[in-house]
């Protein structure tokens, strides 16, 4: 089975998710700050981390952005706070999801499973393969086989997410995609999601290749509709 990092202060927290994850046979590793987490996962890489977000020494985004300097290891953020979310949204490397406290840990348990389901499918190179052949829009380039992502030939390093979420909308320019079209792209195991965290991952999407090019403006919205990639 899977060995899950949990990265808490609230040792609550961590006594029953580790009690809920190991009932289900996860092989579990719990950390209670950020700074000892770091050491930590990276001598003993899990197959995926739950983060909190605030945390004593080193909150979760700083932890986040040391880890994906050497690795695209899986990670789901918990937060505390909706507005928390907001700040998932500057981070030039997010997290591959994030779920609010309190939290329904059967919720928490289906998103670990997609998100590994995911991982596992990109480094065995799981898409059909009318996905697998690369996509070029424009500038734009997506090679799903290599999970890789460039914009006017500069890397963007995208979570699994957000890829599957640009590939989704690139697919068919000028085609507006719905928010549960997204989720669908996103999720495919029926795991339920609201419409804010596919608002998130398109903002987080965007802020990626504005880092890259502030003239980025492909992806649009049609408020109460959806999204679309522009068609040139």
């Amino acid at each position: 089975m899977p060995t899950i990092a949990l990265v808490d202060d609230d040792k609550n927290i961590l006594t029953s998710l580790r009690m809920a994850f190991e009932a289900e046979g996860y092989k579990i590793q719990t950390y209670n700050d950020g700074t000892t987490a770091l050491n930590g996962l990276s001598n003993d890489p899990p197959d995926i981390a739950i983060l909190d977000i605030k945390m004593p020494r080193m909150d979760g985004m700083e932890l986040l952005r040391h880890l994906r300097r050497k690795s695209e290891m899986p990670v789901i953020y918990l937060t505390s706070k909706v507005e928390e979310v907001d700040e998932l949204l500057g981070l030039k490397m997010g997290a591959d999801d994030y779920i609010a406290k309190p939290f329904s840990q059967r919720l928490l348990m289906e998103r670990v499973r997609v998100v590994l389901r995911r991982a596992q499918q990109k480094e065995t190179s799981g898409y059909a393969d009318t996905n697998a052949k690369v996509l070029e829009r424009g500038k734009l380039k997506i090679d799903p086989e290599r999970h890789s992502c460039h914009w006017d030939g500069q890397h963007v390093t995208l979570t699994v997410t957000e890829f599957q979420i640009l590939h989704s909308l690139a697919q068919r320019p000028g085609v507006v995609k719905s928010r549960d079209a997204l989720m669908d792209a996103a999720y495919n195991d029926q795991v339920y999601v609201d419409d804010r965290t596919i608002d998130s991952h398109i903002k987080r999407l965007r802020k990626k290749f504005i880092a890259v090019d502030r003239d980025f403006d492909e992806i649009e919205t049609l408020y109460g509709i959806g999204y679309r990639f522009k068609e040139n």
